[in-house]
């Protein structure tokens, strides 16, 4: 193996080990080199997956609203349906109605959104979730296709939505993006940025997530100028940590460090150096922390050299098998809250146009209800925010309101229409990834036609 694969293979390696361990927001933050890519930009753009942990409830986040249809909403979770007058002032409006006569509407805590929603700014994404190809109730229960492995368990499904493969995956599609983009930026290792801790969503084979705070990179020795009250042996350290090694690995470790160490300080510099954002974000939210810290980088983006920048962010509690109508509720005024106050700070710096946000979650959950909740599920509506969203509209097909109808496998959980993979080409396409690279972007897309792997929501 030469120096140069040894070094690759390090870091790869490195980055795995680094998830399980303690060490994590160190290594995580830890700078590599971009190799050459296959992509190219001369704009900036940003992908934001906003992930919600749990599995969301998707019939009390887009509830039916037409009479009928609510109607057979009610009836099958009579003890957790929203009241249908609580869901008169956030009825969405799209500017093309859905067949046979269809309503949806918000629930009622992301009554924030409406506004995005009417200046089409945010596009619904109905019935997606995780498959291996085109699927059919038929083809679900003869088994006659390749099934998403592990269906409706948490971490196999959390990892199949970000990484189109079950737990143990090492790359999700966020970071393979990255990989095809990264060469652009300044710095290789400001393209994917997590807010949010770890994730395979931005694992890539090169590109290495970068983790940061709330309040900007992870403190490396604490932020300290001083040792024990020594510049000099602050200077010392340094030294000891970042000078040459004749050991391989020890001289890698060295070079990482000092790659952290600087990276930290230009990012910290950007930062305290970027504009002011005076659009307010909600308090006691961590989403709307983590939106805020995504906003502020994206401020300083130019500073930094970044055209291509892929972030993630999450917001956990949506395992609601019990106490929906208490817990849902608030979950939702979080979601609401956050995305809207992103929405208005990316319009406030001017990169509305240039910044998409989207949901995405382990799963839907039931339409039937389980006592005073739901159970997991497959199929899930979804959400895509920005300025180069062809908003007010609806994307997929409504899905029949039924346990056990022509659109779900039982208890109501969706069979989807929509594949992650389709979800994640059109925002891939958007980026900048041209359609023979979405291949190596995601495995299973070549499983589709490609008249429908730009879905036109982006």
């Amino acid at each position: 193996m030469s120096l140069d694969q040894s070094r690759r293979a390090f870091m790869k390696h490195a980055a795995a080990l680094g998830i399980a361990g303690g060490a994590a927001p160190f290594v995580v933050s830890l700078a590599a080199i971009g190799e050459a890519a296959a992509a190219t930009a001369s704009d900036y753009k940003a992908l934001v997956c906003i992930f919600l942990y749990g599995g969301n409830d998707y019939a009390n986040t887009v509830t039916p609203y037409d009479q009928p249809s609510y109607a057979l909403y009610a009836g099958l979770r009579s003890t957790i349906a929203h009241p249908r007058a609580s869901l008169a002032a956030t009825l969405l409006n799209p500017t093309v109605a859905l067949p046979g006569g269809r309503q949806y509407a918000l629930a009622p805590n992301l009554a924030p959104l409406i506004p995005i929603f009417d200046a089409g700014r945010l596009a619904v994404i109905l019935n997606v979730g995780a498959l291996v190809q085109p699927t059919s109730k038929p083809n679900y229960l003869n088994r006659s296709v390749q099934l998403p492995p592990k269906l409706f368990s948490h971490n196999d499904q959390q990892s199949f939505w970000q990484a189109s493969n079950p737990e143990g995956a090492i790359t999700g599609w966020g970071g393979r993006i990255g990989d095809l983009l990264q060469s652009g930026n300044g710095s290789a290792t400001l393209t994917c940025i997590n807010a949010s801790g770890n994730a395979v969503f931005l694992a890539g084979q090169t590109a290495i997530q970068y983790g940061v705070t709330t309040n900007g990179p992870v403190p490396l020795l604490n932020n300290a100028s001083a040792l024990f009250g020594s510049a000099a042996g602050m200077s010392a350290l340094r030294g000891l940590m970042t000078g040459p090694r004749a050991n391989l690995f020890e001289d890698e470790h060295a070079k990482v460090c000092k790659r952290s160490l600087d990276l930290q300080a230009q990012v910290s510099g950007a930062l305290a150096g970027g504009p002011a954002i005076a659009t307010p974000f909600p308090a006691n939210n961590a989403l709307a922390d983590q939106l805020r810290i995504v906003a502020r980088l994206i401020s300083v983006s130019q500073e930094l050299g970044a055209k291509r920048q892929v972030y993630f962010v999450s917001l956990g509690g949506f395992d609601n098998h019990d106490s929906i109508l208490t817990q849902h509720p608030i979950l939702m005024t979080r979601l609401g809250a956050a995305m809207r106050a992103f929405h208005d700070a990316t319009v406030e710096l001017g990169v509305v146009d240039k910044v998409t946000s989207f949901t995405a979650s382990d799963f839907g959950r039931t339409l039937t209800s389980n006592a005073n909740g739901s159970d997991h599920g497959w199929g899930s509506m979804h959400f895509a925010m920005g300025g180069a969203v062809n908003g007010r509209r609806f994307y997929g097909t409504p899905p029949a309101i039924a346990d056990n109808g022509p659109d779900d496998v039982g208890q109501g959980r969706l069979l989807p229409s929509m594949s992650v993979d389709q979800y994640a080409a059109t925002l891939a396409s958007w980026f900048g990834v041209g359609s023979g690279q979405l291949p190596t972007v995601l495995p299973n897309i070549n499983n589709y036609n490609p008249s429908t792997w730009n879905l036109g929501f982006v």
